[in-house]
């Protein structure tokens, strides 16, 4: 091989799934260079992940992404339920949907079911439109230097040796960056073996009350049938016991239409079987987030249950963490410890989301094991699919945000029930400001200065300054009529002040950039 080209670049993104094209996106917002390499040739075929939390599509929102996603994806409406039966078509089938109308008021967007597959490819045409976005490249060496990473990118049989400052590691729970730099990871071994079984068959026969997001069915084998696209393309989901002799490779086209069948309950159903995948069910959390320069992001930081879908909204969660603030050490405007926020923010965010996925798997696993009755396994089950105190109620305790001394919310269930505050560290909160406009499209990817018109914070350099005139604002953001809200460039809020007291302002930028 010919000695390789060298070229230079501001971050290096290994990992070209939905968390790597987030650092992308969020880079290039920033105006930092980056190059993403994905060792496969294309997206994924694969629809691995089908959920995006309420906080995520908000984040779509923010790229202008929220109308064309709901496109692509599966109307809320028609599959955001969860039922259980012995299979779909069985007498004892349950559905129960998801509170919608309850939920849908705290965000100017909800959750949505669009396919990994689909996703990818939309965010892969946004990062491609403004970054170096590089398919088909496999990282083959990486090196610390001083200053930054060396790291060998082979395509196409060319190497080529790229320098960068960073690197941001999204490359999934296999990848190699983790294994390079040494860090292990943390929690229970294997949950289990698991496959995945991608069929393409009619269920039209199926009544409205039989169609949901995702079905548990005690058939043979047992598992949970997926709606991929709610049309004809499904996944069913089960698994095998390696102590009990089973492996993947019982998974034969004959084996799995018959587990598909049996699912379904119609002997002899069409179905015609896509694809097989053989995964391992895992919930683990790496014992560090960051070497610097190296970051770790999605999957190579934290690997959840699918049970509840955080995976993937955890990890873009990272990415737009991780991203305003290299951009903002990268530009000089601040000092390098508000790098190490990121493992302080993101790692017990990851912590607590893996082990309420692990609750959830939990509870499946006492339903397929029939120690639920469908009754108690649907209202289980149910009970758990709102999950919006988790999703939009985490809060982030670090150096980057500076607190005002008042009491974080504490709800019965923190898990179901999401509190809106403006308090130091929360996501700011939604409300309408004006007819399809939220608080939340007021933000951008600079900090911004949330304030009561005629409070005396106009033209505050080095803020973008917003006078928001709703009397529900200054209700829910509590800053009287002469403070403000001071809100970072990921949406949570940095600083708190009932007073135009630009000085400590300026202070509060100081510690939140740490600059002092």
């Amino acid at each position: 091989m010919a000695e390789p080209r060298v070229e230079n670049v501001e971050t290096l993104i290994v990992g070209g799934g939905p968390v790597g094209l987030a650092a992308s996106i969020e880079l290039s917002r920033h105006e930092i260079s980056s190059l993403l390499v994905e060792k496969h040739p294309d997206t994924s075929l694969f629809p691995k992940a089908r959920l995006i939390s309420t906080r995520t599509m908000e984040i779509l929102r923010s790229w202008g992404l929220q109308d064309e996603v709901e496109r692509a994806g599966m109307p809320r409406e028609d599959v955001l339920a969860v039922g259980v039966g012995t299979s779909l078509s069985a007498d004892d089938y349950l559905r129960k949907a998801a509170a919608i109308a309850e939920d849908a008021a705290q965000s100017p967007t909800y959750t949505y079911l669009c396919s990994q597959d689909v996703l990818e490819v939309i965010m892969r045409r946004v990062a491609a439109s403004a970054a170096d976005v590089r398919f088909g490249a496999t990282m083959t060496d990486l090196r610390i230097e001083p200053g930054g990473v060396a790291a060998t990118i082979v395509a196409d049989g060319a190497a080529t040796l790229v320098r960068a400052r960073y690197l941001v590691a999204a490359d999934g729970s296999r990848g190699t960056v983790r294994r390079r730099l040494g860090i292990a990871v943390e929690g229970p071994p294997p949950l289990g073996h698991m496959v995945s079984i991608m069929f393409d068959a009619d269920l039209g026969f199926l009544p409205p009350g039989r169609r949901a997001a995702l079905s548990f069915v005690r058939s043979t084998p047992g598992g949970a049938i997926e709606a991929v696209d709610n049309r004809r393309r499904w996944i069913m989901q089960t698994g095998y016991d390696p102590a009990k002799g089973g492996s993947a490779g019982d998974f034969t086209e004959e084996y799995c239409l018959a587990a598909v069948r049996s699912a379904i309950g119609i002997p002899d159903h069409p179905v015609d079987i896509v694809g097989v995948m053989p995964w391992l069910q895992q919930a683990v959390v790496a014992a560090e987030f960051a070497r610097d320069p190296v970051y770790l992001a999605g999957d190579a930081a934290h690997v959840a249950t699918p049970q509840g879908g955080f995976g993937m909204n955890c990890g873009i969660q990272d990415a737009h963490n991780l991203a305003w603030k290299l951009a903002a050490v990268l530009r000089g405007e601040a000092g390098p410890r508000l790098l190490d926020t990121y493992a302080e923010e993101r790692r017990p965010i990851a912590v607590r989301t893996v082990d309420e996925s692990l609750v959830n798997a939990m509870i499946t696993a006492q339903m397929m094991a029939g120690r639920l009755s469908m009754n108690e396994a649907i209202e289980q089950q149910a009970g758990r699919r709102g999950s919006e105190g988790l999703v939009l109620g985490f809060h982030y305790d670090s150096a980057a945000v500076v607190p005002d001394g008042t009491p974080a919310p504490a709800p019965a269930d923190p898990y179901r029930t999401y509190v809106p505050t403006a308090r130091p560290g929360h996501r700011a909160p939604h409300v309408w400001v004006s007819p399809g406009v939220s608080t939340l499209d007021l933000l951008g990817p600079a900090f911004t200065l949330l304030t009561a018109p005629g409070s005396g914070w106009a033209g505050v350099p080095g803020v973008r300054v917003v006078e928001v005139d709703s009397a529900e604002w200054a209700e829910v953001y509590d800053v009287g009529e002469q403070g403000a809200v001071l809100v970072r460039p990921d949406g949570h809020v940095g600083w708190r002040t009932r007073s135009a007291d630009h000085a400590e302002l300026e202070k509060a930028l100081d510690v939140i950039l740490s600059r002092s």
